[in-house]
């Protein structure tokens, strides 16, 4: 390994030799000349392309207390790596010492308490392995390569939050390592304010080394399915689907995704490449209530076809990996939308039928049920009001599609902000939006998750996330080296 270049938290950079690094030992480290290093600095979004100066890669918690206490001692720009599907690539810095979390990923489940201990850099398809063993479930997210650290500090919602919550409402407690080298655990019990700010306000804190959660019953299948439709029964089609959305009971869950049709074996080979509307359900109750509970759902428009069956539901959890794996250039653009009215679906349409690539689309998540019935302040995540969180997804291969691409998101996306709440989804905003975002993310809750900030990070050591530190929390200016 040759002389090792970190940048500072100042900008400057320092040079180690072999020698210096020697309170790093436990870990494994890579430099830029290890032959593992392009591997290891590969994150989904291939937009993304960032050369740390050093990644430490951890396997145990007293190595990430390293890792943490030499940034500190040195005044490094530290970033943290876990499942690096962030979309902004807050994972890598040119020039950073990375913490790589990958290889600490086990997921320990107590049947008997029905609670699991989690690593940080395991992803959900780890969790449901070892939850759907017992026929549980962690209420996590829709694919299966995401990261349970990222989704988890910024809310998490997916198939099973209307019944169970978000991700973080089945959160314990986390051991965290703070920015002085401190190891605390983070509980209702124990640093409830810590616990509170956890839950919905990122990275900014610490570094979680185990959480752990409740488990929930869900079985080990679940009545779920597409129904596909043509596009230009959008207004039709969302209109009846928000009224289904509106009376289904807990156990349903109805996401909506618009796009070119993929060659699905049950879409007609007419179809395929055409732009259609998709609605996506899964039910996770009891399976003799299917239609009372889907009826209605499936009795809308006039499908161009349908899929829908009794499946494992770790299979219905992988169910969208196909169109989300690793290696593709993304961008996102989200809004937080009530409903949708005749003039923000005509305008969605009109986006979808003009698309910059096959892979772009659009997709509606709705948030509501038992994640809605938790107060405000109860969380560092704010709206829990029921509510559509909106991603426009464009996805390409070439980076000669860049300005297209991304333009045709932010156009969309402004073209929808008068019919908007004005608040994000944390987990969904792109590169270069990060600053500009704090506020709308966190909304009512900034103050206080700036407090506890201050408390906890007052130097802004974790700064590499939507970063909450700014003179009025009394720490230095956000400013995200490229």
């Amino acid at each position: 390994m040759s002389n090792i270049s970190l940048k500072t938290l100042n900008g400057p950079s320092l040079e180690f030799e072999l020698a210096d690094l020697s309170a790093l030992s436990g870990c494994k480290l890579i430099a830029p000349n290890n032959p593992e290093y392009d591997a290891r600095r590969a994150i989904w979004n291939a937009m993304i392309d960032r050369r740390p100066g050093l990644i430490a890669v951890a396997g145990s918690e007293q190595d990430v207390v390293s890792v943490v206490e030499f940034a500190a001692l040195h005044g490094l720009l530290l970033t943290i790596r876990a499942g690096g599907h962030n979309i902004a690539g807050l994972a890598l810095r040119d020039g950073a010492l990375t913490l790589d979390l990958q290889d600490m990923n086990a997921v320990k489940v107590d049947r008997a308490a029905c609670t699991a201990a989690v690593q940080p850099g395991a992803r959900l398809s780890d969790v449901d392995a070892a939850t759907q063993a017992h026929g549980l479930a962690i209420p996590t997210g829709i694919n299966s390569t995401t990261g349970i650290s990222g989704l988890t500090l910024g809310g998490g919602f997916g198939w099973t939050s209307r019944k169970f919550g978000l991700t973080i409402d089945s959160l314990r407690s986390a051991r965290v390592v703070l920015a002085d080298g401190r190891v605390v655990v983070a509980s209702k019990e124990e640093n409830s304010d810590l616990f509170w700010a956890l839950r919905g306000g990122g990275g900014n804190f610490g570094v979680v080394t185990q959480f752990e959660f409740d488990l929930h019953p869900v079985g080990t299948e679940v009545y779920a399915g597409l129904i596909v439709h043509p596009l230009s029964a959008a207004q039709s089609v969302i209109r009846e689907m928000q009224e289904e959305v509106a009376r289904a009971p807990d156990e349903l869950t109805i996401w909506t995704v618009l796009r070119k049709a993929p060659p699905l074996p049950f879409v007609p080979e007419s179809w395929h490449g055409r732009e259609v509307l998709i609605l996506a359900f899964c039910f996770i109750g009891d399976p003799s209530q299917v239609s009372t509970a889907t009826d209605g759902l499936r009795g809308i428009g006039k499908p161009i076809a349908e899929h829908a069956s009794m499946m494992p539901f770790a299979d219905w959890q992988k169910s969208f990996d196909p169109l989300l794996t690793d290696g593709a250039r993304n961008y996102w653009k989200s809004h937080d939308m009530p409903r949708f009215n005749e003039g923000a679906v005509q305008i969605i349409e009109e986006a979808v039928s003009s698309l910059p690539s096959d892979e772009c689309e659009v997709f509606f998540g709705h948030v509501g049920g038992m994640a809605t019935r938790i107060e405000p302040y109860a969380t560092a995540w704010s709206n829990r009001n029921p509510h559509f969180v909106v991603n426009v997804h464009t996805r390409w291969r070439d980076a000669a599609d860049d300005e297209q691409c991304v333009q045709w998101a932010r156009n969309l996306f402004e073209a929808l902000e008068p019919f908007a709440l004005g608040t994000r989804y944390v987990n969904f905003i792109p590169e270069g939006d990060e600053q500009d975002e704090v506020q709308n993310a966190f909304g009512p809750n900034l103050d206080r998750l700036m407090k506890v900030k201050n408390q906890f990070d007052p130097e802004n050591l974790f700064r590499s996330n939507i970063n909450l530190a700014g003179p009025s929390a009394g720490g230095p200016p956000v400013e995200l080296p490229a």
